[in-house]
């Protein structure tokens, strides 16, 4: 039986794992927020960058790609990937994906999910909710291991964009992080 996972931050762009089929659609009830601290990618633990992660909201859907892997070897591959890769997520999650040609039927049932929770227990790294000038400011300036947590934003701006999506909490960050941007150039 194949194993589909779903991206919605940096998956969407660069899985890094063998896969079958790649299929863009969504999931509901959830919506896509930069509410989870970064301490091991965009950001340092002094200076945590923000990633995406999903909030419950009922109505709410969230767009991404979903990843069909169907070889035993490939599966175990991409879980150990994952588990490193996704180590500050500390929940996976089973959802239903739909797309565009099946809005009412899942396409795909029990894609697998990972999810960072707001439990500041089991998730350190979560930050929550902040202003937008404040996350702006955030994102403009951490950078970590894997580059500039803005190069993130960036990215997952431009991947939804190529997926036709337009994503309202991505779209306003982007452009505050490049007023930002601008303003600190100007000064």
């Amino acid at each position: 039986m194949a194993m589909w996972v779903f991206g919605y931050g940096s998956l969407v762009w660069n899985p890094g794992f063998a896969h079958d089929a790649r299929l863009v659609g969504f999931v509901r009830d959830y919506r896509r927020v930069f509410y989870q601290g970064s301490t091991d990618h965009r950001g340092t633990p002094e200076f945590p960058g923000r990633t995406v992660t999903l909030e419950h909201q009922p109505g709410a859907t969230c767009w991404g790609v979903a990843y069909k892997i169907s070889k035993e070897q490939d599966k175990q591959t991409a879980l150990e990937y994952l588990e490193v890769r996704e180590k500050q997520y500390d929940e996976k999650i089973y959802l239903d994906l739909y797309t565009d040609s099946s809005p009412k039927t899942p396409a795909v049932k029990n894609v697998m999910v990972y999810l960072a929770t707001t439990n500041k227990e089991t998730n350190k790294n979560y930050l929550g909710p902040a202003p937008l000038e404040e996350m702006t400011k955030q994102i403009y300036l951490a950078e970590g291991p894997t580059g500039p947590n803005k190069e993130y934003l960036f990215k997952l701006e431009d991947a939804l964009n190529k997926i036709g999506v337009v994503d309202p909490h991505v779209q306003d960050l982007a452009n505050a992080v490049r007023k930002y941007s601008d303003t600190r150039l100007s000064c």
